[in-house]
């Protein structure tokens, strides 16, 4: 399901079918393409580059807070978008206008001249022209998937690199090997430019601070007393994101230009926002089939993800019950697994239309191992309905950001 415009749907249909099927993690298609367009990533604002498994969209949201708390002028680039692909691309504050993205995504089609392609790097090519030709003071730049050999590690000299905490996703490009996905993620690290870390696993704290110290790039842990800089009650609920705004906090005060004081520090800590993360849905044809009870989503959809949710459940009490869309291609056992005595049953369904969806029967079987209920439903709808007739506290819609996509544009809540 798609709110794009025409104009934009039609642009971006201009990339589907350059590539060949299977997809080589790779810079030279994207490097290519930027010098045909004048390498605009030369000439970018000052970049902090983000890198990890999780929390990076989340992290990503406290340090614009901070910058902006700061009367700072940000420009941002994230994936995936839920609702609109304007979301990905933030210009200087505001998510690009339908007119000039279609401009912007015109030209570099024009400058592929044949090229092979994917979408992401021809997306984060036009991301790069456009941030390279509005002014702004920072850019914060995530990167997709990996690190070494995603599109967006084309900046040869970041302001800043920021790891948050590595884990196991993406399992069919990254594999399951934690050092080498501690790698392809420290791979954003640049040599002599400093680099701030989440509190990692050892093996992958190991990693990085050996690619650190070999490329001779500053590196600072997060630490406790970090953490215990940030205010008990940050903008976005749940431990796991006190420990996200104290790892953007960490790299506001790492970062040596432009300066961002502790005052916005604090304040971009109690003000980010960042939809589909433990969102509570407002008031909409959506929320309204939760029979009276708090609608609640999030598109966390990995073992670690699942982890963070399942403690804010246990905290805020009550009864919850589940509605779940995922992948075919995720670790479903390792993402109910952790909700075992904490949700009382779930509601399993198919993801959102035009995605590689697990079938709901097998999600439903995987879930009754570690939960006490699991039923299949045909649709998002069907499955609120089945959640809300069990009257619980809390109903938590989860398991993809495609579904939460699906979620927000059906409930006339469109992220901006």
């Amino acid at each position: 399901m798609s709110a794009d415009s025409a104009a934009v749907e039609a642009a971006l249909k201009q990339f589907e079918g350059l590539y060949p099927d299977t997809i080589e993690l790779s810079l030279g298609r994207i490097e290519s393409l930027l010098d045909a367009l004048g390498r605009p990533q030369d000439k970018l604002p000052p970049t902090i580059h983000v890198a990890g498994t999780n929390g990076k969209g989340s992290t990503c949201a406290y340090l614009r807070a901070m910058a902006e708390a700061q009367g700072l002028s940000v420009h941002v680039y994230t994936s995936p978008h839920l609702v609109r692909f304007n979301e990905r691309i933030r210009l200087a504050g505001a998510l690009v206008e339908d007119e000039a993205l279609v401009s912007w995504l015109n030209r570099v089609h024009a400058a592929l001249d044949g090229r092979e392609i994917t979408r992401f790097e021809a997306t984060t090519a036009t991301a790069l022209l456009a941030f390279s030709e509005v002014p702004a003071d920072l850019l914060i730049l995530e990167v997709g998937l990996g690190g070494r050999y995603d599109a967006t590690n084309v900046i040869r000299s970041p302001a800043l690199s920021v790891i948050t905490p590595v884990d196991f996703d993406h399992k069919q490009f990254l594999g399951s090997d934690l050092t080498f996905i501690a790698g392809e993620k420290a791979g954003i690290i640049k040599s002599g430019r400093p680099v701030v870390s989440a509190i990692q696993a050892r093996v992958c704290g190991d990693v990085i601070k050996a690619q650190a110290a070999e490329l001779g790039a500053p590196l600072t842990p997060l630490s406790i007393e970090d953490i215990e800089k940030v205010p008990e009650a940050v903008a976005l609920p749940g431990t796991h994101q006190r420990y996200n705004a104290a790892l953007a906090g960490l790299a506001m005060r790492t970062l040596e230009a432009p300066k961002v004081c502790e005052s916005a520090i604090w304040q971009g800590a109690q003000s980010a926002t960042w939809p589909a993360r433990m969102q509570k849905l407002d008031d909409g044809p959506i929320s309204r089939l939760g029979g009276g009870a708090d609608v609640w989503l999030d598109g966390g959809h990995n073992p670690h993800a699942a982890t963070a949710i399942a403690e804010l459940l246990r905290e805020m009490g009550g009864t919850t019950v589940m509605v779940v869309g995922m992948l075919a291609s995720k670790d479903h056992g390792g993402f109910f697994h952790p909700f075992k005595g904490v949700v009382e049953a779930v509601h399993t369904m198919p993801n959102a239309p035009g995605h590689a969806s697990a079938d709901p029967q097998q999600l439903a079987e995987t879930a009754k191992l570690y939960l006490p209920e699991s039923h299949v439903c045909d649709s998002l709808e069907d499955a609120l309905q089945a959640a809300a007739a069990r009257k619980p506290d809390r109903i938590l819609i989860g398991g993809s950001l495609y579904l939460a996509g699906e979620v927000l544009e059906k409930n006339e809540e469109l992220p901006d």
